[in-house]
């Protein structure tokens, strides 16, 4: 049974007592989780769109749905979204990544292919997350479409009012 604390100082002192990580863990948390082919994978989120990406390292080619990521996202700003986290992280041309994506519109894929590529690299290399977190990057952004409600013609765009 745990000891009771009856104060601030004697809680410290029972925490500082705790057992340290072992070796073995230290270790299996700076090597990241990695498959049989050495790649990390991770999923992103955004909207209605959902990316699955795979992170391995090689010359910096980002692979969308089978194609070249300047084809698939055509517009610049997209693309600029999709490697801010390898910018962010100094790791840019570094790391081949590989992206499934489905649902929601280009916008909404590009944001979660960069949630998905943050998390991928924190799977890969644990200490990137020091970076990335405070960039907000991992983070999943809850932002969606609101439903639309029965009587209106929108979520909450209602129809004109007239008096007679």
């Amino acid at each position: 049974m745990a000891d009771e604390v009856k104060s601030f100082s004697e809680l410290k002192t029972t925490l500082i007592k705790a057992k340290p990580a072992t070796a073995a863990e230290t270790a299996a948390a700076a090597v990241g989780k990695r498959d049989a082919k050495g790649r990390s994978y991770a999923t992103g989120r955004r909207k209605n769109a959902v990316a699955r990406v795979w992170v391995k390292p090689g010359k910096g080619t980002i692979t969308v749905n089978s194609k070249d990521e300047k084809v698939y996202f055509a517009r610049a700003v997209l693309r600029m979204v999709v490697r801010q986290p390898l910018i962010a992280a100094n790791r840019d041309g570094q790391f081949d990544v590989v992206v499934t994506v489905t649902g929601g519109g280009l916008s909404g894929q590009a944001g979660a292919v960069r949630h998905g590529i943050s998390r991928a690299l924190v799977n890969y290399e644990p200490s990137l997350r020091a970076v990335l977190k405070p960039g907000g990057f991992l983070t999943r952004d809850p932002r969606a479409v609101e439903r639309k409600k029965y009587g209106k013609p929108k979520a909450r765009r209602s129809f004109q009012f007239s008096k007679r």
